[in-house]
Order: C-alpha cells, then sequence, then structure tokens
C-alpha cells in the first residue's frame, strides 16, 4: 500500500517562502516520478512540479509549470524516501489545496494528472496579500 503524507502548509504573505514535504511509504520515490498539483477554490487542479524516478544510469528530470518557474523548485531527498516544493516569492495566486503524487519511473506526459496512480491528502497553502 504506497502511501503519501503532504506537510509543511499554513499562512504565509505575500513574498514569503514556504517547503511543503511529501512523505512516502510503500514506495521507493527514488524509482518514480513524483510531482505536486494544487487545487485552488472554485478551480480545477492544475500541475506545479514534478521530479522524475532516477533508474540505473539515468538521472532525474524536472518539470515546473511556467507560473512557478523562478519562485518554485521541486527536490528529492533519497534517505528520507521524501520529495519537497521549495516555494518562493509566494503570490496570493499560489493559494491552493496542494497535493503530491506519484506514478511511473518516466510518465510520456509529467504534467497530466493521468500520470500519477497515487495521491496524498493535500496540504492547504494560503498566501495573503
Amino acid at each position: 500500500q504506497v502511501q503519501l503524507v503532504e506537510s509543511g502548509g499554513g499562512l504565509v504573505q505575500a513574498g514569503g517562502s514556504l517547503r511543503l514535504s511529501c512523505a512516502a511509504s510503500g514506495r521507493t520515490l527514488t524509482s518514480y516520478a513524483t510531482g505536486w498539483f494544487r487545487q485552488a477554490a472554485g478551480k480545477e487542479r492544475e500541475f506545479v512540479a514534478t521530479i522524475t524516478g532516477a533508474l540505473a544510469w539515468q538521472v532525474s528530470t524536472t518539470y515546473l509549470a511556467d507560473s512557478v518557474k523562478g519562485r518554485f523548485t521541486i527536490s528529492r531527498d533519497n534517505a528520507k524516501n521524501a520529495v519537497y516544493l521549495h516555494m518562493n516569492s509566494l503570490k496570493p495566486e499560489d493559494t491552493a489545496n496542494y497535493y503530491c503524487a506519484t506514478g511511473g519511473p518516466r510518465p510520456t506526459s509529467p504534467r497530466s494528472a493521468e500520470a500519477y496512480d497515487y495521491w496524498g491528502q493535500g496540504t492547504q497553502v494560503t498566501v495573503s496579500s
């Protein structure tokens, strides 16, 4: 049973920073793509960032949504079996429930939610103006 648990959300002022954590059990994240999606109230879920799995000689690839490039980064700690979303220069429009998800090693459509088969419960991020 794969379980993902997000943490690190909260209330922050515009321009501030947060680090979201996604801790996994039942799956070694090193070998699988793990990403972050978000859903704001009344809006559809959208892709934020993902890091692909690293198998054998392969290195991971990261993908970021255009709306967060230059402000957010994604990283993975293999020893802790966790993935992090580092969010800087936060804006009120970043307010959403952020979900961690994991899928195949190197999805053909890494920005698509359909590429991910396990999801966490989410963590709320609220950015005040």
